[in-house]
């Protein structure tokens, strides 16, 4: 089955800071015009030598969960990825960017923490040694219910999640948006930043537009911060928001 067509159709994307160019292929695939608005940026920690010694210690943990292919990408430069550990990765984006670096990955069919959390491997925790490998922030759930089963945590972050640079470029892009328009969302944090950062009528263009979410939780996030118009996408791939783009 062909991919639904965009044609005419702008598509915002709001993921990190050049991270956008992947799913801006694929929008001009499919006849669409991809506007990269970054909701995001990521670099790597401040403690290099401190993040590296943590991470190899992690390696030899029972089990090693990554919370995003970026997670993979900057863990791999503070060390090499080699472990006998079971991994688990937090949706499929994260197990291709593991394969890339040798490492087999679980990952759940839901692309999200709830979808990794009911994952068999995670079920009883007791005693057992677990990295968590991503960035500081975000809901803190894996957290929390890691230690709940009884986890032996260790907690790492290899990036950090700041808010992005918007360009003057960035904001008259978003103030002649048609209504027609789709913006894709994936992060609470990305959305929360651009809010603060665009000036209030920028904000208001882009909420007039429909927003594409990954979850039933990020449609309430765009909702509550003026969305009137909001879709919930089958899961947080490129693929599936993208599908939901192209419904009339």
């Amino acid at each position: 089955m062909p991919p639904k067509s965009l044609a005419g159709r702008v598509v915002v994307i709001t993921r990190p800071a050049g991270t956008a160019a992947p799913v801006a292929r694929q929008v001009r695939a499919r006849g669409g015009e991809p506007l990269a608005l970054p909701g995001l940026s990521l670099r790597g920690v401040d403690d290099v030598p401190g993040a590296t010694a943590a991470l190899r210690k992690a390696l030899r943990d029972d089990l090693l969960v990554f919370t995003s292919p970026a997670a993979v990408r900057f863990a791999a430069r503070l060390a090499p990825l080699r472990t006998r550990a079971t991994v688990l990765a937090v949706g499929q984006g994260t197990a291709r960017a593991l394969r890339r670096h040798g490492i087999a990955a679980h990952a759940p069919e839901r692309q999200d923490s709830e979808g990794l959390l009911a994952h068999p491997l995670l079920r009883e925790l007791r005693g057992r040694r677990v990295a968590l490998i991503g960035a500081a922030g975000g809901r803190g759930l894996l957290r929390e219910q890691f230690a709940a089963r009884g986890a032996s945590l260790r907690e790492l972050h290899v990036y950090q999640r700041v808010a992005p640079r918007l360009r003057r470029t960035h904001l008259d892009a978003v103030v002649a948006l048609p209504r027609s328009a789709r913006v894709l969302l994936s992060s609470a944090e990305a959305l929360d930043h651009l809010r603060a950062q665009l000036p209030p009528s920028a904000w208001a263009r882009l909420c007039a537009a429909t927003a594409i979410a990954s979850s039933e939780r990020l449609a309430q996030a765009a909702r509550a911060a003026g969305f009137g118009r909001v879709r919930i996408a089958a899961s947080a791939l490129a693929a599936d928001l993208l599908d939901e783009a192209a419904r009339r």
